[in-house]
């Protein structure tokens, strides 16, 4: 097991430090070492220009146990053997050392640091894994807020009139964060979205699956977002918008295992109870055969705030993007919503829908068009009446086929797009997705 580290920061502006070695990992110690002001000699044979042009004293030769006099910290950037001599002269005179590669033989271990706003924040593997602490700075440099030097200016005020109350240590982290929260009270212009609070979760529907077509309400509360619980047909690229959010898939596929819906609940109302922003992203609409009424229900009784954020159904985007209207003057007057997932649910709707009286739109049901397809014409409708098969709307991905209620159960469909979300369309208006692909006539045509 490691031996434990104790993290610490250390001033080194105008104190001296040496630095052995004059190649690539002597560069990268020579800009931390000048950022943090120190007086650098550097002792290498050979050396960049660029790290004799951070230094204060430069010899060209090798290492002497004697050029540690007068360091407060070394820094072994050289060969493996030179490395270790100047670790165990180091050793010797008291003196901290940093070896580049060579953990064993140091006693400081330098870390991933993100500096913004006056905060520092850094992250060490004790030298056993720096390609992880780099990935695990970059983690932080996306969570950290672009506005960390408000949120300082703040705290460094506020500490100060705590000190003169003298307000007990224990009681000032939560006064702090009420003091912080203030900042985003107002102030922001009455055309702007305000700023969620600590402890909300949004229901956002994230549209058909082309990010392009979410809501401006819906991109901000990603960019606003802690958390972000999405489902499993969301398009990674709608992730991008929440760069400070820990994104977490807890989709639903049908035959494959997956997070119940009421583990989901748990989690909306946990992460909220810690004060956290949180997105429940989900396809299309929130309240379109989608559980967000179940969502929101648990969240009320839950007593978290939440808001829900509409989005494009892809029960209307499906086919408007196909080129199909689900209303069309002459042709259909409404249309009719439903889920193929469950026959039991689905059945008695579609028995209960009069022949071609409307545009019916089933979603999640591709895969029962068969059933669905006997269903209606034992119940009447015409087999000739037009339909519809849409895969993956809205992405380069997408597919359609058009044919009759008859062709319906064997339409041709693509197998590597089996993945994709699918909607059927059953009525005249499914016949205008063909319309759509005719060229238009030229001018002169006309």
């Amino acid at each position: 097991m490691s031996e434990p580290l104790l993290p610490l920061f250390v001033k080194l502006s105008g104190r001296d430090v040496l630095l052995v070695g004059g190649g690539a990992m002597a560069t990268v110690r020579a800009r931390q070492l000048a950022e943090a002001g120190a007086r650098i000699t550097v002792v290498a044979p050979e050396l960049r220009d660029e790290v004799a042009a951070l230094a204060a004293v430069v010899h060209r030769r090798g290492f002497a146990p004697a050029d540690l006099d007068g360091a407060w910290l070394a820094v072994a950037a050289a060969t493996p053997d030179v490395n270790r001599a100047v670790a165990e002269a180091a050793e010797a005179r008291r003196i901290l050392v940093n070896a580049v590669d060579d953990p064993d033989h140091a006693t400081v271990y330098t870390a991933g640091v993100v500096r913004r706003g006056g905060a520092t924040v850094a992250v060490s593997t004790g030298g056993k894994a720096p390609a992880l602490a780099g990935l695990l700075r970059e983690a932080l440099e996306a969570v950290l807020p672009d506005d960390l030097s408000a949120w300082m200016d703040a705290a460094e005020a506020a500490r100060a009139e705590w000190k003169r109350a003298r307000v007990p240590m224990a009681t000032r982290r939560p006064l702090l964060l009420e003091r912080l929260n203030a900042l985003y009270a107002g102030g922001r212009g009455a055309a702007a979205t305000p700023p969620l609070p600590g402890g909300f979760v949004s229901l956002v529907g994230a549209g058909p699956g082309d990010p392009g077509l979410l809501t401006r309400r819906a991109a901000e509360r990603l960019g606003q977002a802690d958390v972000v619980l999405y489902d499993a047909l969301v398009d990674p690229a709608a992730l991008a918008l929440a760069p400070r959010a820990h994104c977490f898939h807890v989709g639903k596929r049908a035959g494959r295992p997956s997070v119940s819906q009421r583990a989901i609940e748990r989690l909306l109302v946990r992460a909220a109870r810690r004060g956290q922003r949180v997105v429940r992203l989900k396809c299309g609409d929130p309240f379109v055969l989608g559980r967000g009424g179940e969502e929101a229900l648990a969240l009320a009784e839950a007593g978290v705030p939440f808001e829900i954020v509409p989005g494009v159904t892809s029960a209307i985007a499906a086919p408007a993007l196909a080129g199909i209207p689900v209303t069309h003057r002459g042709l259909a007057a409404g249309f009719a919503v439903v889920s193929g997932h469950a026959e039991g649910t689905y059945g008695p709707l579609l028995d209960a829908i009069a022949p071609a009286a409307l545009t019916l739109v089933v979603l999640m049901g591709v895969g029962a068009r068969a059933g669905i397809a006997a269903r209606l014409r034992a119940r009447g409708w015409d087999p000739a009446t037009p339909a519809a098969v849409l895969l993956g709307a809205s992405s380069v991905e997408a597919f359609t086929w058009t044919g009759t209620l008859a062709e319906l159960a064997t339409a041709p469909l693509p197998g590597d797009r089996a993945h994709l979300p699918g909607t059927l369309v059953v009525g005249a208006v499914a016949a205008l997705a063909a319309v759509r692909e005719r060229p238009r006539a030229a001018a002169g045509d006309r």
